[in-house]
C-alpha cells in the first residue's frame, strides 16, 4: 500500500510517502510558521515522485491533533483536497500517540513505566496524554496547566518520561525523581507509517466530507495592543 503522510500540528511541517512500510520520500521544515508556504511545495514534489515511480496512492494519513489551530487547519485542508482530487481514503492519526511511539524505545532504555507526550499550548498550559509503554491510554488527552503538583499520584508510583515541545517548560516545575525528560521528539510524518498502515489494515478511515481536526480547545485570537505614539 502507498500512503501520503501529512504532519502540521506544531511549528514543524513534514510530509512523507511510504510504500509497504518503507519511507520513499520525506520533506521537513523546522523554521516554524511556514506551513501555508511549504506544505503545497512538499505535496507537489511528493505527487510528482508518485508519478515518476508509477505508484498509485491508496490513502492520505493526517496527524489529527491536538496542536496549533492554524497548523491543523492547513494540514486538514490539504489532505481533504488531495482525497477529493484523486478519490482516495483519509486516515486520521492521533498526534500524541504518534509522539509516544517515536519515543518508546528510548523511554524503555530509560526505565520508564509510562510516557507523557506534551504539545505546547500557552504559558504553562500543555496538551498531553498518559500512555503505558505498549501505547495503551492511561489518561485521556487533556489541556492542563502544569504546576509542581501535576502528575503527583502517577510519579509516586511510576517513572514517567515527558517528551515533546510542551515538556521543555515543565522541566523546572516537575522535580520529582521519577519525572524523566526526553528531548528532541517532535511529530514527524516519516514516523506515522506504522500507525497509518495499522489503521489502513483495520479499514479505520474517516469521512472526508465531515472530518474535522482534533482542536481540543476553541481558537483564541490575540488582539494586538494599541501602540502609544
Amino acid at each position: 500500500m502507498t500512503i501520503l503522510h501529512i504532519e502540521t500540528t506544531t511549528d514543524v511541517c513534514s510530509i512523507a510517502l511510504s510504500c509497504d512500510g518503507k519511507v520513499l520520500f520525506h520533506r521537513l521544515d523546522m523554521q516554524g510558521h511556514n506551513h501555508a508556504r511549504v506544505l503545497p511545495l512538499f505535496v507537489d514534489e511528493a505527487l510528482s515522485f508518485l508519478k515518476e515511480e508509477t505508484l498509485q496512492l491508496d490513502a492520505v494519513a493526517l496527524s489529527r491533533g491536538p496542536g496549533s489551530y492554524t497548523g491543523l487547519r492547513i494540514g486538514c485542508s490539504m489532505a481533504k483536497g488531495i482525497c477529493y482530487g484523486i478519490g482516495t481514503k483519509l486516515i486520521a492519526v492521533d498526534t500524541l500517540k504518534l509522539m509516544a511511539s517515536m519515543a518508546r524505545s528510548k523511554a524503555l532504555e530509560m526505565g520508564a513505566d509510562c510516557l507523557c507526550p506534551m504539545i505546547d499550548a500557552r504559558r504553562m498550559e500543555v496538551y498531553d496524554e498518559l500512555l503505558d509503554t505498549n501505547l495503551n491510554e492511561l489518561e485521556p488527552v487533556a489541556a492542563q496547566i502544569i504546576d509542581e503538583d501535576s502528575f503527583g499520584k502517577q510519579l509516586l508510583r511510576q517513572k514517567v518520561v515527558f517528551l515533546g515541545n510542551g515538556s521543555d517548560k515543565c522541566r523546572e516545575v516537575l522535580k520529582h525523581k521519577n519525572a524523566l525528560f526526553l528531548k528532541g521528539i517532535y511529530p514527524d510524518a516519516a514516523c506515522m507509517v506504522s500507525l497509518s498502515e495499522e489503521a489502513f489494515a483495520k479499514k479505520e478511515f474517516v469521512d472526508v466530507a465531515y472530518y474535522e481536526p482534533f482542536y481540543l480547545k476553541e481558537f483564541q485570537a490575540t488582539t494586538p495592543k494599541n501602540k502609544v505614539i
